[in-house]
């Protein structure tokens, strides 16, 4: 059965595209408006381990995005924490489980599974959402166009400098989106040059991370091992957050721009830094503080709109995938109807987003605290402190990877249910 309620997703990236995906497979009317003229999101590989592919089997996209990937089936995700200086001495070999399986994959191929099973009357391109504003019965959308769209509820996907959340944020004198002092080289390269440059260290199996002060790496393979996804972080870790530097965040990286920095660095190190042509410089926020609250009223937030945090864990699209699935299931839910006779209307729905809320901004929240307190653990190894670096790098994943998101979805049903019964 069709629900009687109406959804309108703001932005469509992966968790846009992924909400929108679920919602209709559930009988959910749901409109997207995305800022661009079509899907894309800038970046290359992205990482995702086990909660985020469970969370996509929950959606029904895990067969969709693993047969456009080029990797036959996930693999084991566990870094290899090595030095990025000398010979690259092993600090630390992250143990590995039966089902800490994972995949790295390319954004455009997250795109290519997932857009073939929208549909194309519910998908609204260059609709850049400036404000949201609440009606007698509605929420409405006013676009930079001058358009405006009305629906029972919205959700915010649309990024770290999400405009859904200056609705949820009532106190314009909290600024919770920062500067890390931190800005990333993120670059493809090829796996056959740099094994011709000479390239020791093997990059093709698995996740590795090489560490330094104030700097570090982040390296794996997609596109079948073929490529090879690369990461440089650099950070001034002496100066407090600061506040949002001014657009645009993302900037083409000047050829060399890079290799003074990674002289005392060891060669292969060196090597791959000599390889990232064409590389882009991010400049990488976060909300910090977190938020206390991911709605307010019928408006909910997703993704980076909620907890955008840096990617030293590689848990951000993960925690968004979580958000979508546990929403996903609540407003499914057969108690979660706008007609309900026990409440009024357009009350189930509010628990149903409060109930989201309650369950998934302790968890994001604590997962965006843990994945800034890697990046100072990375970015703090010296030579002789080894045993002090293993005590820190040790269990950083297993929290986030081997969380029960049916546990969550069951109390957040249990919430909802409290209030209301099937009319």
């Amino acid at each position: 059965m069709a629900k009687d309620f109406t959804v309108a997703i703001v932005g469509g990236g992966m968790c846009g595209l992924a909400c929108t995906v679920g919602l209709s497979k559930s009988g959910i009317h749901v409109d997207v408006f995305e800022a661009g003229s079509k899907f894309e999101e800038v970046g290359a590989g992205v990482g995702l381990g086990p909660n985020a592919l469970r969370a996509l089997k929950g959606l029904g996209l895990y067969e969709a995005v693993l047969s456009r990937s080029d990797t036959p089936s996930p693999t084991f995700r566990q870094f290899l924490f090595l030095s990025g200086l000398g010979e690259h001495e092993v600090i630390y070999d992250y143990p590995r489980t039966a089902d800490d399986l994972g995949l790295g994959i390319y954004r455009p191929v997250f795109f290519d599974a997932v857009v073939g099973l929208l549909d194309p009357s519910t998908v609204h391109f260059n609709k850049r959402c400036v404000s949201l504003t609440t009606t007698e019965t509605t929420i409405a959308i006013t676009f930079a166009d001058g358009t405006t769209h009305e629906a029972d509820l919205v959700i915010g996907a649309d990024g770290i400098r999400s405009v859904a959340r200056n609705f949820v944020v009532v106190d314009a004198m909290q600024k919770h989106v920062t500067f890390t002092n931190t800005v990333a080289y993120r670059g493809l390269i090829p796996l056959e040059d740099l094994e011709a440059a000479g390239l020791q260290m093997q990059l093709s199996t698995r996740p590795i991370a090489l560490v330094g002060l104030n700097k570090h790496f982040v390296i794996y393979p997609i596109h079948g091992d073929k490529r090879i996804n690369v990461v440089v972080f650099m950070s001034k870790r002496d100066i407090p957050p600061q506040p949002p530097l001014p657009s645009p965040w993302v900037t083409a990286a000047s050829d060399g721009e890079l290799q003074d920095q990674f002289q005392e660095w060891g060669r292969d190190a060196r090597i791959i830094v000599d390889h990232m042509k064409a590389s882009s410089k991010w400049s990488i926020h976060a909300l910090n503080p977190p938020l206390a609250s991911y709605c307010r009223g019928r408006v909910v937030l997703v993704g980076d709109a909620a907890h955008g945090m840096p990617p030293h864990l590689g848990a951000g699209a993960g925690q968004g995938f979580e958000d979508v699935f546990v929403l996903c299931e609540l407003l499914k839910n057969d108690k979660v109807t706008k007609s309900n006779l026990e409440v009024p209307v357009t009350r189930v729905v509010q628990d149903a987003l409060q109930a989201y809320t309650e369950v998934r901004a302790p968890r994001a929240n604590w997962v965006l605290e843990r994945t800034i307190e890697a990046g100072q653990i990375y970015e703090s190894y010296q030579p002789g402190r080894e045993t002090q670096e293993v005590t820190k790098l040790s269990n950083l994943w297993d929290p986030i990877w081997h969380h029960d998101l049916g546990v969550d979805v069951n109390r957040a049903v249990e919430m909802v249910s409290k209030h209301v019964r099937v009319s």
